[in-house]
């Protein structure tokens, strides 16, 4: 049979020890109550907890943090991925490795609108040349139709 202590005094030999074949709590039992151990007694987001037995024996609760979210992208809103997820305040405590992607626009933007971005400047740049040539090319052939008009003149 699994033998149990009457309490925590005999289990730890402060007292003759005594031993009893029955548990602590009976299977029905309510779960013990538990105050708060911070101020705030209310269950909101940010106050949440979870039971904990201690080595003792003790059943308390444990003030749980909430958890960090991955930065999204601000171009698609999509995670961006690489970076470890943190609150705010422990972000700041982070190697600059761990906050940021080793990329153009590392921390602020995903992969793949990098390299939309990058895909739409070039672009861009390109059509500013093509611009350039045929702005450039209709003025050779303006100074040339000039050119013939004054030569007929003659």
């Amino acid at each position: 049979p699994r033998r149990f202590w009457c309490c925590r005094h005999c289990a730890f030999g402060s007292s003759p020890t005594q031993v009893v074949n029955r548990p602590l709590l009976a299977p029905t039992t309510m779960a013990p109550r538990v105050k708060y151990q911070k101020h705030n007694v209310y269950n909101t987001k940010s106050n949440k907890s979870r039971f904990l037995r201690t080595p003792g024996g003790r059943l308390v609760l444990h003030h749980v943090k909430k958890r960090g979210s991955i930065p999204k992208g601000g171009d698609c809103g999509l995670k961006v991925w690489g970076i470890t997820p943190a609150r705010p305040y422990a972000n700041r405590r982070l190697t600059k490795s761990q906050r940021t992607v080793n990329r153009t626009y590392g921390g602020s933007r995903c992969h793949a609108c990098t390299r939309n971005r990058i895909l739409r400047a070039f672009l861009v740049e390109e059509q500013k040349i093509v611009k350039q040539v045929l702005l450039e090319k209709q003025r050779a052939a303006k100074k040339e139709a000039k050119a013939q008009k004054k030569g007929g003149k003659k």
